[in-house]
């Protein structure tokens, strides 16, 4: 079996097993990285020896970050446990990634106003939306009808990172905006149930099977939807509406910076650094916002209290004492 026809096998064998789209992309990824780190040589012929000399490639000549090389680690884990039925030890030992991570990159109040400016129409709620409730941008684009809840004003995010669920804030200043993509929505979804072809928003498999009507349900569609039908990649070819695509938002933010003349380096997690960081500066306890982000850590939600010490909230400089 060539590398290539191996790859695709196991591309169906996730597929077949439900694995996110993405999930799939980022383990064949590394997969690949792996056989051609080891001059093609297929993986039941390597040993764990050799996947500890990758790990620490990586680590060692590339420089990635511990995430990174946690990701290419459960990468090769999947594929010696599920694909050779050969799992690896607990005991591997590699030189661990300890690049330091960067703080993030944040925006003042005025600059998140000439940003979200500068978007396109087409764009502006969801970039919105990423700063306003410190959404992810999977988070935003895949947004269901259903999930706004207008009358506490909250937005409900099912399965965001690490498979959690959480309620976000709404800013009151999106309602109407919202309720008139909501108009959009409809009318797409009446357009589409007319189409005999048509089977229904994609659901995720045990959604599906516990709720077979679901699919063609006004709620469940998506609230951003892409503006053509496409074929379902899970497997079944099935003719849905999926939302639109991620890499088209993330042009439109990148476009937006630079019409609006910021020199920062803004992506579209730049808007959810920027939100929480203008909640620590409004006072808002460090609980709350890690409990907004969906942070397991609140570690992980300290690093933006460095952010606003490293700057005039912190440290005086004694330059103003000259």
């Amino acid at each position: 079996m060539s590398q290539s026809q191996f790859l695709t096998y196991i591309n169906e064998f996730m597929i077949t097993r439900r694995y996110a789209k993405r999930t799939i992309e980022t383990y064949i990824y590394w997969m690949k990285k792996y056989i051609l780190f080891h001059n093609k040589q297929h993986p039941s012929s390597l040993s764990e020896r050799d996947v500890e000399c990758f790990l620490t490639y990586l680590s060692t000549q590339n420089n990635v970050a511990p995430g990174t090389q946690a990701i290419a680690l459960n990468a090769l884990v999947f594929l010696y446990k599920e694909i050779i039925q050969a799992p690896l030890t607990l005991s591997l030992d590699f030189n661990k990634s300890s690049r330091q991570a960067k703080l993030p990159t944040v925006l003042t109040p005025e600059e998140v106003t000439a940003l979200l400016n500068a978007v396109t129409a087409q764009y502006s709620l969801l970039a919105k939306l990423m700063y306003g409730s410190g959404l992810r941008l999977m988070e935003a684009v895949r947004m269901r009808i259903q999930d706004i809840d207008f009358d506490y004003l909250c937005l409900l995010v099912w399965r965001g990172k690490g498979n959690k669920n959480r309620r976000v804030t709404l800013a009151k200043e999106l309602v109407e905006p919202l309720k008139q993509q909501q108009v959009i929505c409809k009318r797409f979804y009446d357009i589409d149930m007319k189409n005999k072809d048509y089977q229904g928003v994609w659901l995720p498999h045990a959604l599906a099977k516990k709720y077979p009507a679901a699919s063609r349900e006004l709620g469940w569609h998506y609230l951003f939807p892409s503006s053509r039908l496409s074929r379902d990649h899970h497997g079944n070819n099935a003719i849905r509406r999926h939302h639109i695509d991620e890499t088209s938002l993330q042009k439109a933010v990148k476009s937006a910076a630079k019409q609006a003349g910021l020199r920062k380096n803004v992506s579209c997690h730049t808007l959810r650094h920027s939100f929480a960081t203008h909640l620590l500066q409004r006072g808002c306890d460090i609980r709350t916002v890690q409990e907004q982000l969906g942070h397991v850590d609140v570690r992980t939600t300290q690093i933006y209290t460095h952010v606003i010490q490293a700057g005039a909230n912190g440290v005086r400089s004694p330059l103003s004492d000259l």
